[in-house]
């Protein structure tokens, strides 16, 4: 494995506003999981289809503050600086199924969820180095 120079201070510092922006986001996503602070506006009419998922997700009681803490966690984690791939592995499943909600359901949040995937993108490449041993064919063990 060859060592890499060390990436410039434009990226570095960009690297640094996404990890916040991103920890921020999903921070504060999270904790509406648990509190519901964040209403939608009173006019938003979402379709049928979105309007059951949602509804299914929220009686079962425990889905939402399931999200919330998938969320808020690793958003905490981001903000820390602290193990950061693992905090984007965590998150990368639940902005799948938020692109897809958005693609399939209601479009009208899609800019914001590929804004967010784009972050955790960027972030996992910037990460990448902590990823390669999960593209090893065989593990071995000792």
């Amino acid at each position: 494995m060859t060592d890499t120079p060390p990436a410039p201070k434009w990226l570095r510092v960009l690297t640094h506003i996404v990890r916040v922006l991103l920890g921020i986001g999903c921070t504060i996503f999270g904790l509406n999981g648990w509190f519901n602070f964040i209403q939608p506006p009173p006019d938003l009419v979402l379709p049928e289809k979105a309007m059951a998922f949602s509804m299914a997700l929220m009686e079962t009681g425990y889905m939402m503050p399931l999200i919330g803490v998938t969320l808020f966690l690793p958003g905490l984690l981001l903000l820390a600086n602290r193990f950061v791939p693992l905090a984007l592995v965590v998150l990368a499943p639940f902005f799948v199924n938020s692109v897809a909600f958005h693609v399939a359901l209601e479009r009208t949040g899609l800019p914001n969820a590929l804004v967010f995937v784009a972050m955790l993108l960027f972030l996992a490449w910037r990460h990448r180095a902590a990823y390669r041993p999960l593209w090893v064919a065989k593990g071995a063990l000792n």
